[in-house]
């Protein structure tokens, strides 16, 4: 047997192969709810964050279903397609977020002191493009991706232009798309739009510290959206089973997360 290179798994793909494995084998019952987020964090040892990726990308595979004001319920394994789901190259979608925080608060900073009137314009004019859009109905993502690729060539650095694209893009993945189903609202555009002029003010006003401040907010803020309650949560669409959100009768009370031992997993120091 030929030997094969080690493939290092993101921390959101090892969570849901555990717990797509225990589904299989049955601890967690087709109709089962599964243990709130806040417990099966603890139980698995890991971060709320990593915990939410994971169950996006069970929820993507058609392993689980999110019931608003229920819980999160396990769904009959779906029959592996012909080719199924490859999420091996889908970043995680909070990771992604705290990444963009990070390159993009000093992009931010940099275009406030490198940019030019008719770049600040310009990025003026994607915000009303997606103000349009969103009026229109429409989602506004294509000038969401124009904003923050504008305010990246502002600052005139081809090279961090070009790192704020592939972040954006690495954004239209399944996962992030799914996660972002369970919140996305008008209002939360109309935020969106609202925090973007902010930015655009402090790049007018040429103010470097405020230009990084209020990008990062908007990340931040972002963030603190996409792990909020996913059961309290208004989603775009419907579940994925087309059925109504309330808890189906006789749902069985959800299972501790075990090993092979039988002993409920503790949370790692």
């Amino acid at each position: 047997m030929p030997i094969q290179s080690i493939e290092p798994q993101r921390l959101y793909r090892q969570i849901s192969s555990q717990l797509r494995a225990l589904i299989l084998a049955g601890e967690f019952p087709a109709g089962s709810r599964l243990p709130a987020e806040r417990e099966l964090s603890v139980q698995l040892g890991v971060s709320r964050p990593s915990l939410r990726e994971a169950l996006i990308a069970l929820e993507v595979e058609g392993y689980i279903e999110v019931r608003m004001g229920s819980g999160i319920y396990v769904r009959e394994p779906p029959v592996p397609a012909e080719g199924g789901f490859d999420l091996s190259g889908e970043e995680g979608p909070l990771e992604l977020i705290r990444a963009r925080a990070l390159v993009e608060g000093e992009v931010a900073a940099l275009a406030a002191r490198t940019g030019r009137k008719a770049q600040f314009d310009a990025i003026e004019a994607a915000i009303e493009q997606m103000a349009a859009d969103a009026a229109a109905g429409i989602k506004p993502l294509e000038a969401d991706r124009l904003f923050h690729v504008r305010v990246a060539e502002a600052s005139g650095n081809s090279v961090l232009a070009g790192v704020v694209r592939r972040l954006f893009d690495l954004r239209l993945g399944l996962l992030f798309d799914q996660l972002d189903s369970h919140f996305e609202t008008p209002e939360v555009w109309a935020q969106a739009i609202a925090e973007h002029r902010e930015v655009l003010a402090a790049l007018r006003g040429k103010d470097p510290e405020l230009a990084r401040s209020v990008m990062q907010r908007h990340m931040d803020i972002a963030f603190r959206r996409l792990t909020s309650s996913l059961t309290r949560a208004r989603k775009r669409n419907r579940s994925p089973n087309g059925g109504a959100d309330s808890s189906p009768d006789g749902a069985k009370s959800p299972p501790a997360v075990t090993g092979k031992t039988g002993r409920s997993r503790k949370k790692a120091s």
